[in-house]
């Protein structure tokens, strides 16, 4: 007869209620229609869309770092063009480049007698804007003038330099007053630069589009 469950000793109870949880959760991880294996087939299933998630965030975060890297290397060319446009600016801009001359020659000792504006000169991918000038002073403060020219902002060249000793400082043969210690006189040419706008280039474009061709 057997022995009730009840009347069992409590080793062989706790072995039994043992193989009984051992049962059922064994039952539960692999019976198809169990809540414990619906479960774990939906952590895997959410572990296997993870991985690619993953790798896309990282591949992600490589652009990111990338996109940063852009940003600078742009902040540093827009400086960079924005330096260029000092340099050689898109229009002529001859009245700011008349007081930058004025400017140098002043802080020189400098006197310019006259300024006059020549033709501007089409390059293929700038124009040249020369002026001549005709100025006098101190012969040493002449050359701080050119050095100073050469320390503008702009692009120039400063060329056909004639230069010559002055006669009389008192100013009888000359038609201006020079002032005490002035030694040279002369005239140069200085040329400068500017680029055409990009206004200016698509209007220039439509003109030769419009412009018929005669054959």
């Amino acid at each position: 007869m057997a022995t009730p469950f009840r009347e069992m000793s409590w080793p062989i109870q706790a072995l039994a209620f043992l193989g009984l949880a051992i049962i059922l959760v064994l039952a539960g991880l692999y019976l198809p229609l169990s809540p414990v294996r619906t479960e774990r087939v939906a952590v895997d299933d959410a572990n296997a869309q993870l991985e690619p998630l993953k790798k896309e965030v990282q591949t992600l975060q490589v652009y990111q770092q990338r996109r940063v890297e852009l940003q600078g290397e742009m902040e540093a060319l827009q400086k960079q063009l924005a330096t260029l446009q000092a340099i050689v600016p898109e229009n002529k801009e001859i009245d700011q480049f008349i007081i930058m001359v004025q400017g140098a020659a002043s802080g020189a000792g400098v006197s310019i007698r006259k300024i006059a504006t020549l033709p501007v000169v089409a390059k293929q991918y700038h124009y040249e804007m020369p002026v001549t000038v005709t100025a006098d002073g101190p012969y040493f403060s002449v050359m701080d003038f050119f050095a100073r020219l050469a320390r503008l902002s702009r692009i120039i060249n400063v060329g056909d330099v004639k230069m010559e000793e002055v006669k009389d400082t008192a100013g009888g043969g000359s038609t201006f007053r020079m002032s005490p210690g002035t030694t040279v006189t002369g005239s140069f040419s200085i040329t400068t630069y500017f680029t055409e706008s990009a206004d200016e280039t698509a209007a220039n474009a439509q003109t030769s589009a419009a412009t018929p061709v005669k054959h």
